[in-house]
């Protein structure tokens, strides 16, 4: 049987490309799957995985452990909030009583950028990145690219811009090391202060003005500002971004080609999309969301089968 070339999903930068096309393989199995009258298979029902949140989620929360339960798996959930962490517990701690209830895989979403690295090296048990911090968050990279391919049949020679606060996110990140492995284009397009500088070193294109960006892209992902992760004013008003950097249909129906709008979520209607867009045929992002359920199914059975073999 085919495996992963790692034996934890940390994020994007470690995989290889035949990585990626063996969890899109699975990945249409267990799509077939979703869509039947009976939408759940026997493949994990001797495993058990605990859903370690440490930050707010709904998306990924719930399309974690929908895919889990779809593969027959037992699943636990913890929450930070009301959780020993409060009283002082280190995180390895924390895992280390979990896992002596005999989990078996760990799906964790964490604030601090390294979280799932530094204890991948200090636990033995299979570690699925959700999201931590601003670093990566690999599940919602390849369910965007397996929503392209989807779409538009390949992802390699495609135009993808990235339209937002690339600055605080993960998912533009996982994003790019995504698509270039997969040999699209990627450009960025946002206010110059939400770019970060390196960016071009990791073999993509800068775009500040928003019309360019379209006019040149197959594909748009539009990220929310993520007020929450900002110290500073970034930009003078919510009202100029909108008006710089927001795509409403008007703008989408001034170009000549047809654009697929993306989003992760949650959407923020009105500022960087407005509903006659999010709501329209161009866009695909409910389509994302049911996609998260095959690609973290995929994703969970793969790195499951490691343990069986």
């Amino acid at each position: 049987m085919k495996t992963l070339s790692v034996p934890n999903l940390l994020g994007i930068k470690h995989l290889v490309k035949e990585d990626i096309d063996l969890i899109f393989e699975t990945a249409d199995h267990f799509k077939e799957v979703i869509n039947r009258p009976i939408k759940k298979v026997p493949s994990l029902r001797d495993i058990t995985i605990a859903n370690l949140f440490f930050e707010n989620s709904t998306r990924t929360k719930l399309s974690f452990e929908l895919a889990e339960k779809r593969l027959s798996a037992d699943v636990i959930n913890f929450s930070a909030s009301g959780s020993s962490v409060k009283k002082g517990e280190t995180l390895i701690d924390t895992v280390n009583n979990i896992l002596s209830m005999k989990v078996d895989i760990i799906v964790m979403r964490h604030p601090d950028v390294g979280a799932h690295e530094f204890l991948s090296r200090h636990v033995n048990t299979k570690i699925i990145n959700a999201g931590d911090g601003t670093h990566e968050h690999p599940t919602q990279a390849l369910l965007d690219s397996f929503s392209i391919r989807e779409r538009l049949g390949d992802v390699a020679g495609k135009k993808v811009v990235i339209v937002g606060d690339i600055l605080h996110s993960r998912v533009a990140l996982s994003n790019i090391y995504a698509l270039k492995l997969q040999g699209a284009e990627v450009k960025v397009c946002g206010p110059v202060t939400l770019i970060p500088k390196y960016i071009e070193s990791l073999g993509v294109g800068v775009e500040t003005d928003l019309r360019k960006a379209l006019e040149w892209a197959d594909v748009a992902n539009m990220l929310r500002v993520q007020n929450e992760r900002m110290d500073i004013k970034y930009f003078p008003s919510t009202r100029e971004y909108t008006q710089l950097y927001g795509v409403n249909k008007k703008l989408l129906n001034s170009i000549n080609s047809e654009v697929t709008i993306m989003h992760p979520g949650p959407i923020n209607r009105g500022v960087e999309i407005t509903s006659d867009v999010a709501d329209s045929d161009q866009a695909i992002i409910l389509n994302q969301v049911e996609n998260g359920v095959a690609i973290r199914m995929a994703c969970i059975y793969l790195l499951a089968s490691q343990i069986k073999q």
